[in-house]
């Protein structure tokens, strides 16, 4: 089987030659450049041999065009910080207006898809990066975000048709570019960030605008839920094909989640930060100081094992360090070898 055809069985429910598996992690030292990125993901994902590419542009892409200031190192050990947000005051919500895929940093990132879709290898799927449009708004407004939704409704309303309208433009322009699917993420679709009931009225309606510009137009999609304590039941019911969270820092775990869906999960590897202030604090398994290739291999045929065997692409539970090792990372794809 090819890379594609690997994938596209999983998603069958058929049996794949192995499972198929990839990494991906923030490429600061490249991400303000679309194409030096796009080189750089397929060089990194030819090198190990994975199965895709899961687009990694840097993760407030968003916020500049709508008036953040940024603190950008073009470091691999630093991601872009947020130094200055948008929103500060509710009348900032209403100002915000429809940007079109090609304007700003929005248009750099839709480039990166465009070299991706020129340099990447036949039979190779790729999937572009999105945020739900209150995690995109939250980029905006920072921890604000949480008492507007109870003091100002009507204005974070407002930010969150402009936020869902300009994605819905961009997933368009990215499905034009030739991808594969998106990466649906959602860092809100937590109990420690919000109430079911404020989800399902801020969040959960413009989520499925979003899916529904895209799910019967593309193949290869993911719903990223993002922490812990995570709205699982929920996100699961979305009109995805693939579930990915931090399966192995909370629940539910693999073997739990199999009881309650059959859908394909995406993960296993125990990669997931949490976001602390604007920064990024890892929490890795391949960057853990000890850990080695025989550790890494135990890990995902755990991971396999919990899964059922089936409907499962190694992967990490969100985003992996980019100190890991090269040993490391070759022994992820070693994993998934049929003996």
């Amino acid at each position: 089987m090819n890379r594609e055809e690997r994938i596209r069985a999983v998603l069958e429910g058929k049996q794949p030659d192995r499972v198929p598996v990839s990494v991906w992690m923030h490429m600061s030292e490249y991400d303000q450049d679309s194409r030096s990125l796009a080189e750089a993901m397929v060089a990194f994902n030819e090198k190990y041999d994975y199965d895709f590419i899961k687009m990694m542009p840097f993760g407030a892409y968003m916020t500049p065009d709508w008036g953040a200031k940024l603190k950008i190192f073009c470091d691999p050990y630093k991601e872009v910080e947020i130094i200055e947000p948008a929103i500060t005051c509710p009348e900032d919500y209403e100002k915000l207006e429809v940007l079109a895929p090609t304007h700003g940093s929005w248009g750099r990132t839709l480039q990166i898809a465009q070299w991706t879709s020129k340099l990447i290898k036949p039979n190779t799927p790729y999937m572009q990066t999105i945020f739900s449009p209150a995690t995109s708004l939250k980029k905006l407004a920072g921890a604000r975000l949480l008492s507007d939704m109870l003091e100002h409704p009507d204005k974070v309303h407002h930010a969150l048709e402009v936020i869902t309208e300009t994605t819905i433009n961009f997933v368009k322009a990215n499905i034009e570019a030739g991808v594969s699917g998106f990466f649906f993420a959602t860092q809100l679709a937590n109990y420690d960030m919000l109430s079911d009931t404020l989800y399902a009225e801020f969040c959960k309606p413009y989520d499925l605008r979003v899916i529904s510009s895209y799910n019967k137009e593309t193949w290869f999609n993911v719903v990223h839920i993002h922490g812990k304590n995570i709205m699982f039941d929920t996100l699961e019911k979305y009109p995805l094909p693939i579930l990915n969270w931090h399966d192995r820092q909370t629940e539910p775990d693999f073997k739990t989640a199999r009881e309650k869906t059959n859908k394909v999960f995406m993960g296993g590897l125990k990669e997931g930060p949490a976001i602390v202030g604007t920064a990024l604090q890892y929490d890795s398994i391949m960057s853990t100081e000890g850990m080695t290739v025989e550790n890494i291999k135990k890990h995902i045929h755990e991971a396999i094992e919990m899964a059922g065997g089936k409907g499962l692409i190694v992967a990490p539970g969100c985003v992996a360090d980019p100190r890991s090792p090269e040993e490391l990372l070759k022994a992820v794809r070693a994993a998934v070898e049929k003996d």
